[in-house]
Formats: C-alpha cells, structure tokens, sequence
C-alpha cells in the first residue's frame, strides 16, 4: 500500500477569493472586505446543496481536481435550466442560447445549461464524484472537461479572444499531460456537436498540443540528477 498522502481537497471558496484578491484590477475597481469572496462562494455551495440542485462542477475549478496551479475567478456548474430557476438569488447579467452568466454576491457564476447537447452529455456520462473542502461533489472528469476545452476553442478564436484560448490550451496540454488520456476517442466522439470545419481545427489544435507534450517528455531526464 502507498503511503502518499492524499491530496488535498480543494477550497472552491479560497481560489476564488485568492484569484480575485490577486488582480490588481480588480482590487482597484471593485474594493471590498478581505472575507467577501470567500463568504459568499461558501454560501453558494451550501445554498446548492440546500435546493438539492442537481449540479457538476466544471470549469477551472474542477481542472484543480486534476492540475495543480489552476487560477480562477468564477465558478462553472453544468446545470439544467429547471435548476436554474429554482436559485432566484443569481443575478443574471449575461445570457446565450445554452448558457447564463450571473453574480452571487461578488462571485462570478457561469451556469452552462443541459440544452446543450454536449453538456448534457458530460453531465450524465464524464462526471464523478470528488472531495472539495465543502464536502463531496459531482465534477466533471478529465475526458468531460477535454470535450468541452475543445468544444469551445474554435468560437473563441472566431471572437479573437486570445487569453481564453491561452488558457484553454494550456488546460487541454495538462489534462492530456497528466492523464495520458488518447485524445483520439474524444474528437470522434466531438464530431456530431461541432462543424466539419471546426472539428478539422480542433484535429490541429489537439496535434500540435500533443507534439510539444512529446517534446516536453523527450526532454525530461530519465533519473534525478545524481542518481544512476
């Protein structure tokens, strides 16, 4: 039997409130108490609970489950739109077709809706269950969240949004890194949800992801220095 510790599970609350409190931005247009974030993030959870809303945590959140140093300011929850409505206390700020944007006292909730045929697919077959601080959760796994990373990244360089896509890049490299997850099963799986053309982009995005990750392991050294 191994004895390394387990991981720790992590506090949804304190990486909201760390991220928030660590942009500088933020601190100078929206000043607020230090306990703020992490009082209301911790509200929300239990609230969820509370309703018994049939939620997933998804998002840069439940990429912690999985890579360490995930930095994030809003929480993502798959959701369906019944589910929803049953949270009056969100205040709704942006909406799409399959998916709301909304505030809960100071946090970012983006609630990615069921319509979606895709999100319903990771809803109902790429979760699990997973330790948070709050206690345990429904997260999506890392095949649901590498289905959804690539589902997104054409729309996001169609709007020129170059950061997002740094980031979601970057999360689909340490998912396939860490996971050694085969990616091939995943993009078949995409191609009834996604355009021919889109579905062709991801193909390039994904393989060129996957030649720096056999780069990065070309390069690693074998032993530990000083060890033969």
């Amino acid at each position: 039997m191994s004895d390394a510790p387990l991981p720790k599970p992590v506090d949804i609350a304190r990486v909201l409130d760390n991220a928030r409190f660590g942009t500088l931005r933020w601190l100078n247009e929206e000043p607020a108490e230090w306990d703020t974030v992490y009082t209301a993030a911790t509200r929300l959870l239990s609230l969820l609970e509370e309703r018994d809303v049939d939620y997933v945590v998804a998002g840069g959140l439940a990429v912690l489950q999985y890579v360490d140093g995930r930095n994030t300011q809003d929480i993502d929850l798959i959701l369906s739109s019944e589910d929803l409505e049953r949270l009056p206390e969100l205040e709704r700020f942006e909406e799409g077709p399959d998916f709301v944007r909304a505030r809960f006292d100071g946090v970012v909730v983006d609630a990615l809706l069921t319509c979606n045929d895709l999100f319903a697919l990771v809803r109902e077959r790429f979760t699990t269950v997973r330790r948070f601080a709050h206690g345990d959760a429904r997260c999506a796994t890392p095949e649901g969240l590498l289905l959804m990373k690539l589902y997104a990244l054409p729309s996001l360089y169609r709007q020129g949004q170059f950061e997002r896509v740094t980031i979601y890049e970057g999360d689909v490299a340490n998912l396939l890194q860490r996971s050694g997850i085969d990616p091939e099963p995943l993009l078949r799986l995409l191609e009834p949800y996604v355009l021919p053309s889109d579905l062709a982009q991801i193909r390039v995005i994904t393989a060129e992801i996957q030649g720096r990750i056999s780069r990065f392991e070309a390069g690693r050294p074998d032993t530990e220095p000083g060890k033969a």
